[in-house]
């Protein structure tokens, strides 16, 4: 488990992209939880296309679909001002655990596919 503080927000760039290239063609579920709200379920095992850090607006951007007939939309989740970015790999994917600064945690499992489909169909 990699535990990535916010003082090291410099490599989160680097980290996320590292996620992107090696997960690609995984299914991804996302899940929020808010302390005044509660959770909620965003997505179920739909195709994961990326996860980007960007510095300058500091947000974690979370991609899904987009690159298919059956996928046509990519759809996209915006975690702002993260504090905590951890990360658990393990044989079956991955999972990434972002807490924002209000302290909403959003819950990211990166799945391989069980039939080994990429999930890149035209």
């Amino acid at each position: 488990m990699a535990v990535v503080s916010p003082e090291q927000r410099t490599e989160w760039t680097s980290l996320t992209d590292r996620l992107s290239a090696e997960y690609a063609g995984y299914d991804v579920t996302i899940e929020v939880l808010d302390p005044e709200v509660g959770d909620n379920q965003l997505v179920e095992r739909l195709p994961f296309d990326s996860i980007t850090y960007d510095h300058k607006d500091d947000v974690v951007v979370v991609a899904v679909g987009g690159n298919s007939q059956r996928y046509p939309v990519a759809l996209r989740h915006l975690i702002y001002h993260p504090q905590e970015f951890v990360v658990d790999q393990n044989p079956e994917g991955a999972a990434i655990k972002v807490t924002d600064s209000t302290g909403t945690t959003t819950l990211i499992s990166l799945l391989r596919r069980p039939d080994g489909d990429s999930g890149q169909r035209s």
